[in-house]
């Protein structure tokens, strides 16, 4: 058996830290009152995260680049009728999952800055849009919140569909960032994950972060 490094440090701490933040998100609207101050401070959090996974797909190792996964529906079709699939990164129908969930909490979390709650909560950016305008985008962050549960959904699923029916491991990989290949399989090349990805994924991330809160910044006043 033998161990190739597909998923490198920086893609798996952001999706583990994507998906803590998403938990946290929907717990707190649930709990209500108080709980909101931290909705908002996930959902910053999640844009920061989104920002760093958009520029993450351009530069980063080999399996987290888009171009190891593009679209490609006749692909993904295939793979759900249960053809197999070189790459070792994510397989066509695990692209679409990734393009669809980055797609609607990209939105989730930009309208946010946007919406209200007719009570007492605001998004930061309100103030920049007419009430009428916010209402709008509130109405629109709360009917993403059905979409993107619903892709959470088909993405749990997947996962189960691919451990159970085709004996594949998911979940360990994005854990440990390799993959495991039987002896005389031709292996796939390995993903770059040494101190340098390491630190540029950290300054980038820090980046990310910085952008989010200067954007804050153009919703308070003077």
């Amino acid at each position: 058996m033998t161990r190739v490094r597909i998923w490198d440090l920086p893609t798996r701490a952001f999706h583990w830290l994507l998906a803590s933040c998403v938990i946290g998100s929907i717990v707190s609207v649930q709990l209500g009152g108080n709980a909101i101050a931290w909705h908002f401070r996930f959902g910053y959090a999640i844009l920061a995260l989104v920002l760093f996974r958009l520029i993450w797909g351009w530069v980063g190792p080999r399996y987290a680049r888009f171009a190891s996964f593009p679209p490609d529906p006749t692909a993904a079709l295939a793979s759900l009728r249960g053809a197999p699939h070189e790459s070792a990164g994510h397989n066509p129908l695990g692209a679409f999952s990734v393009y669809a969930l980055l797609a609607a909490l990209a939105f989730q979390a930009a309208s946010g800055l946007f919406a209200n709650d007719s009570i007492m909560w605001d998004g930061p950016l309100k103030n920049l849009v007419s009430s009428e305008t916010s209402d709008r985008i509130t109405t629109l962050h709360r009917l993403n919140r059905f979409v993107l549960l619903g892709l959470i959904a088909l993405h749990l699923v997947a996962i189960a569909w691919h451990s159970l029916r085709r004996r594949e491991r998911l979940v360990r990989p994005m854990i440990e960032g390799d993959r495991i290949y039987p002896a005389g399989v031709a292996l796939p090349p390995p993903a770059r994950d040494d101190a340098r990805v390491r630190l540029t994924a950290a300054a980038l991330i820090a980046g990310c972060a910085a952008a989010v809160a200067a954007l804050l910044s153009l919703g308070r006043p003077g």
